[in-house]
């Protein structure tokens, strides 16, 4: 590739670029290999391991083992003691198992015993609640389930208290109309000595000054 020429210059030959090679050395590197040859061949420094420090190990003893006594003869007292003991210890064995046994069948008897009558689906029947006893009409009371002519004049005497028994029977029986009338009467004139809806002494004696006593 040719270059330009400068003005006012005459051309000359073309320039060609120029390789500048360099010595390579090699010495450096034939020394890393001795060197690598010699540490191959053993050029480490021994060490010798380090000893422990004085008197560690003759500080340690063995310790002696220790002497077991022989086993008594069978005529010694100790022989005998031993064998007292072992037939105590088999004996308790025996006996708590056979408490245990006795137990265990006692508590499978009594499940198996035969079981209680179970109670009947049906209650037992029970006598029906006695109606309270009435008070005859001889003695002067009258309440709800009364009949005859005194219930009949007891209607006829309400009838002349304006709005105190507003249906207007003189049946002569005293049902709950009657006796809805006469709680009525009692409350509207302060009647307190009788049962509510019920005709005593203390209500007759009120209707009766206010509707006049009967004659004879």
């Amino acid at each position: 590739m040719t270059t330009p020429s400068e003005p006012g210059r005459p051309p000359g030959p073309p320039l060609e670029p120029i390789r500048v090679l360099r010595p390579r050395r090699t010495d450096a590197l034939a020394e890393l290999f001795r060197e690598c040859e010699e540490e191959g061949r053993g050029g480490y420094e021994s060490v010798p391991p380090r000893r422990p420090p004085a008197g560690s190990e003759d500080s340690t003893q063995e310790i002696p083992p220790v002497p077991t006594a022989p086993p008594p003869a069978p005529g010694h007292p100790a022989g005998r003691r031993r064998a007292a003991l072992a037939l105590a210890v088999a004996a308790a064995a025996v006996a708590g198992f056979g408490c245990a046994l006795l137990l265990t069948v006692e508590r499978v008897a009594g499940d198996t015993a035969a079981p209680a009558p179970r109670p009947s689906a049906t209650a037992p029947a029970t006598s029906a609640p006695s109606a309270p006893a009435r008070v005859p009409a001889e003695e002067g009371f009258l309440r709800e389930g009364d009949s005859g002519p005194e219930v009949a004049e007891l209607q006829e005497r309400l009838l002349r208290i304006p709005d105190v028994y507003r249906s207007g029977a003189t049946d002569g029986r005293y049902d709950a109309t009657l006796s809805a009338a006469v709680a009525r009467f009692q409350l509207w004139y302060g009647v307190r000595g009788d049962e509510t809806g019920v005709y005593g002494d203390d209500t007759r004696l009120a209707l009766e000054s206010r509707t006049g006593r009967p004659e004879g």
